[in-house]
């Protein structure tokens, strides 16, 4: 739990299984969160091995974040408390 157990990072590990997201887009499907809370997350989830970071030596610069083989083993996980939101909110 210490590794997805925050508001934020269950929410980008979920976008980011649809593939590799740049960093605005990721952070546009997140509503209501801050930039400097998106920052501190995705760093928090690079540093524990969930996603990774590619930087494109671009003008101006581009960001992409994708899930590690670690991070791709948390699908089942994520999906299951999706379908359980989604469940929960038709009741």
């Amino acid at each position: 739990m210490n590794l997805i157990g925050t508001k934020w990072k269950p929410l980008l590990l979920f976008h980011l299984l649809e593939g590799d997201l740049r960093s605005g887009i990721l952070q546009k499907k997140i509503a209501g969160i801050s930039n400097k809370m998106f920052t501190q997350t995705v760093r928090q989830l690079e540093q524990d091995g969930l996603i990774t970071r590619k930087i494109f030596p671009v003008v101006p610069p581009k960001v992409e974040y994708s899930l590690t083989d670690r991070g791709k083993s948390l699908e089942n996980i994520l999906r299951s408390l999706d379908k359980w939101g989604l469940d929960d909110v038709q009741e």
